[in-house]
C-alpha cells in the first residue's frame, strides 16, 4: 500500500484541476491566440502564473485504484501490475486469463 498522504495529495490535485480546468483552458486559448493584442496575452500569462501549480494536469500521478502504487500502472484497468496479477490469478478480471505452456 502507498502512503495515505501521497494518495490524498494526488486526490487533492485532481479535485483542484477539475475545478480550475475551464479557467486554465480560457487563459491558454488567449495566450496561444496570435491575433490577440500583446498586452492582453501578457496579462493572461500573468494570471496563469498566479494560479496554483497543483491545478495543472501534469502534476497528477496515475495510481493504482486498489493499492495507490504509483508505478507500473495499466491505464486500461487503472491498476498496478501486481494488482492485475493477483486479480487475474483469482479469476476476478473478466476476459483475462493467466497464460501457461
Amino acid at each position: 500500500m502507498a502512503k495515505a498522504s501521497a494518495v490524498n495529495r494526488d486526490l487533492k490535485r485532481r479535485k483542484l484541476n477539475k475545478s480550475l480546468e475551464g479557467k486554465r483552458a480560457k487563459l491558454k486559448a488567449i495566450i496561444s491566440n496570435k491575433k490577440a493584442p500583446m498586452e492582453e496575452r501578457f496579462a493572461a500569462v500573468l494570471k496563469l502564473a498566479e494560479m496554483p501549480r497543483n491545478s495543472s494536469k501534469t502534476r497528477q500521478r496515475n495510481r493504482c485504484a486498489l493499492t495507490g502504487r504509483p508505478r507500473a500502472h495499466f491505464r486500461q484497468f487503472r491498476l498496478s501490475r501486481i494488482a492485475i496479477r493477483n486479480l487475474a490469478s483469482r479469476g476476478e478480471l473478466p476476459g483475462v486469463t493467466k497464460s501457461s505452456w
